[in-house]
């Protein structure tokens, strides 16, 4: 039976669809267990086709969706249809099956319609701990793959009859904070099972072939839509280069290069230029790689377009095994995840900078401002806050940056003082704006946050895991770079000493980290009397409370 869908019809299901998606994050946020999910929002959601396509997202972090744009797929090459039951729901966490780094962890449910398979559910959650050598699992010292934490191939840890107590023992035994992570478990079941029913109801509402004929128009209309901003740009070949501040072993700057040929309707984008591995956890996967190329891609040309399989398809992306982007399944990539992400899109930002500057910002915080603490409260149990770090937006073309934001491949909150306060040992004893850290410019960058935090018990285990340390925020267009970031620890009994970007440190009681995230690149050449200071605005001066 053949099945045609008007455009109306098509519209409905296809906002259904989103609409299902972002439920998975709405349950999610409110039923789990840690703050970094329910308050920090470091999930995301997406809906694929029967094969594995991405067809839906919700409205989470740019990251995570495009790496599960490949997540089923690879999955699909390791456990085949035939395999998957209804009321099935696997997890994992290998970067090498479409994956980024093991924190992220991946429940994929299968949805069945009229006794078919028909699509899969898709929750990723970052999990506060995954075992390995530190709380929260970021080894800055890592070398290999294994010393990071928990590995968790594909495995079906709930039926339709419930968990396996067994599988789900195995890994709460090799994770701390374990009562904690289980409920971001369930967290995940319950909301892939809420997709699940939207899914059914959509079916039931417009017909199970409508349902798939619609999957398949939208990955027709958005290929389409993408081939046509492709075909906008001028044909050519444009290079970029950003550059990570180390490879967090030891070694000096890690080279991000990308060479973006434009050829009618399609775009190849060639990363083989790119420096060796890293010999610490900044690599990062091929998925990663596509990942940040889709959000370039979309931001600047396409931001309508629905994402989806078909956005894709005009793509072709080169990575070249061996390096910092394709480093093999034995290399380290915990902060490859959002920090070489980060270089990755200002390197293609910066390749169409001749293009369309008025599209672009200046350089901004692109890294994740990463401090994690993790210890023990006074009744012994586990607590790891994981608590990323906004600073100043570059400037555009049209007005200055905002201030203490987070652009690009996250899409993070901050966790409040007052949750911080209750749930971890750690005191917040001041949060304001960096004055200052904006560059300057005809537009000046946003400026950077202040925040400083007193550890309140016997041993705290802290890491840092951010970039713009050493290679500030850029400007365009003659404006001046923004602040580095800067960390600094002020030990109750001792001389202060700033944290390297990538460590892993010990502190006690009194002990202080404080906290100076970068400011945003200035746009265009500054007056001579258009100084940061004279731009200030009073939500600019005003603290943050």
């Amino acid at each position: 039976m053949t099945f045609r869908i008007d455009p109306v019809t098509l519209e409905v299901i296809r906002n259904a669809l989103t609409a299902a998606a972002e439920e998975i994050s709405l349950v999610v946020m409110r039923s789990a267990r840690s703050p970094l999910l329910r308050e920090a929002g470091d999930h995301s959601s997406v809906i694929t086709d029967a094969d594995g396509f991405l067809i839906a997202q919700g409205r989470d972090v740019p990251m995570h969706m495009g790496v599960m744009s490949f997540t089923v797929r690879e999955f699909l090459r390791l456990v085949p249809q035939e395999r998957l039951a209804p009321g099935d729901v696997w997890f994992l966490n290998i970067p090498a099956i479409g994956g980024n780094h093991l924190p992220d962890v991946k429940a994929i449910r299968p949805v069945f319609i009229g006794g078919g398979l028909a699509a899969f559910a898709v929750s990723l959650a970052h999990w506060a701990d995954v075992g390995g050598a530190v709380p929260g699992s970021y080894v800055a010292g890592a070398t290999d793959a294994w010393q990071e934490g928990l590995r968790i191939p594909p495995l079906r840890v709930f039926t339709a009859a419930g968990a396996d107590e067994e599988k789900l023992g195995i890994i709460l035994a090799n994770v701390r904070g374990a009562a904690e992570r289980k409920g971001d478990i369930l967290a995940q079941v319950a909301a892939t099972r809420a997709a699940e029913l939207r899914l059914q109801e959509i079916a039931r509402q417009h017909g199970a072939g409508q349902l798939q004929v619609a999957m398949a128009a939208i990955h027709d209309r958005a290929e389409a839509q993408m081939r046509a901003a492709i075909a906008a740009i001028p044909d050519g070949e444009y290079a970029g280069e950003d550059s990570l501040d180390d490879d967090a072993g030891g070694g000096g700057p890690v080279a991000i290069r990308v060479r973006v040929r434009i050829a009618g309707d399609t775009a190849r984008f060639d990363f083989s230029d790119c420096d060796d591995a890293a010999r610490g956890p900044v690599n990062t996967t091929p998925f990663i790689t596509a990942a940040s190329v889709f959000y370039v891609m979309k931001a600047l040309f396409g931001p309508e377009i629905q994402p989806s399989g078909g956005c894709y398809r005009p793509f072709e992306i080169v990575t070249r095994p061996g390096s910092v982007l394709d480093p093999g399944p034995e290399k380290p990539v915990v902060g490859g995840n959002h920090e070489t992400s980060q270089r990755i899109a200002d390197a293609v930002f910066r390749a169409f900078a001749a293009v369309v500057p008025e599209r672009l910002t200046a350089g901004g915080p692109t890294t994740s401002g990463l401090i994690l603490f993790g210890g023990r409260r006074a009744d012994g149990a586990w607590t790891t806050l994981y608590e990323t770090h906004g600073g100043g937006e570059g400037a555009r073309v049209d007005r200055d940056g905002a201030p203490v934001i987070r652009v690009h491949m996250s899409n993070v909150m901050n966790t409040p003082a007052e949750v911080i306060e209750a749930e971890y040992p750690l005191m917040i004893e001041a949060q304001a704006l960096r004055r200052g850290s904006g560059g300057a410019g005809r537009h000046c960058g946003g400026e950077g946050l202040h925040r400083v935090y007193r550890v309140m018990c016997e041993d705290m285990s802290v890491t840092s895991m951010f970039e713009r340390r050493v290679i500030p925020p850029y400007g365009l267009g003659g404006g001046a770079p923004g602040a580095c970031f800067r960390v600094e620890i002020n030990p109750r009994d001792g001389a202060s000493y700033d944290l390297p970007g990538k460590a892993n440190i010990r502190l006690g009681p009194g002990d202080r980290v404080i906290v100076d995230s970068c400011g945003g690149g200035g746009y265009g050449p500054p007056a001579a009397a258009d100084t940061r200071k004279d731009k200030d605005t009073a939500d600019q001066r005003r603290e943050i409370a």
